[in-house]
Order: structure tokens, then C-alpha cells, then sequence
């Protein structure tokens, strides 16, 4: 998996990239076809704003979160790529259990 943090208006500490890796890889736990996660940290007037872009094979997945204090949009962005995540594996995990249902049928 790449991992690749960026900060616009705001510089990435090792420490919140520490940070954003242990709550990337709770999610990324869920899910093993990753090829490449994208984080963008931006300050915006008094809101922190954290998005991520998580390539997965055959989609990208697009979260972001507002608050402010980055480390709260950070655990926001968090909560809610993870249930992204699993919305995705839920999908796939369906589509391919109809098309065995489908081919039983046959």
C-alpha cells in the first residue's frame, strides 16, 4: 500500500502522520485490496479539513471531514471511511455471492 500525506497551508509533523498511518491501518485492516491511499490536510480560515482518496481495485473511495481541531477531523475522516470501506466490501461481497446464487439456478 502507498501511503502519501500532504498539508496544504499546514506542515505535516511526524506526528500527525504517525497519526493518520495507526488510523488508516484500523481501516485498512478491514480491506486488503488497497493499491494506494491519498490524505490532503488543509486549513480553511478557522476549519481543519482532512480528505482521502483510498484506490481500491475497480473504484476509488472519497472521504473528507471538517472540524476544529485536525485531530478530531482526522478521527471524523477516520470513522467515516470505515464505514465506506465496509459498504464497499458488503457490495462486492454480494455481488458475487447473486452471481453464484445465478449459476446454481442454471
Amino acid at each position: 500500500m502507498n501511503l502519501n500525506i500532504t498539508g496544504h497551508h499546514l506542515e505535516v509533523t511526524p506526528a500527525i502522520h504517525d497519526y493518520v498511518a495507526s488510523k488508516l491501518d484500523r481501516v485498512i485492516r478491514h480491506f486488503d485490496h488497497v493499491t494506494g491511499v491519498h490524505v490532503i490536510l488543509s486549513v480553511e480560515k478557522l476549519r481543519q479539513k482532512a480528505e482521502i482518496t483510498v484506490h481500491v481495485r475497480g473504484k476509488d473511495i472519497f472521504v473528507e471531514a471538517l472540524d476544529e481541531n485536525l485531530y478530531a477531523a482526522i478521527d471524523a475522516l477516520a470513522d467515516k471511511l470505515d464505514r465506506q470501506v465496509l459498504k464497499h466490501k458488503e457490495k462486492k461481497a454480494g455481488h458475487s455471492h447473486e452471481s453464484l446464487k445465478h449459476q446454481a439456478v442454471e
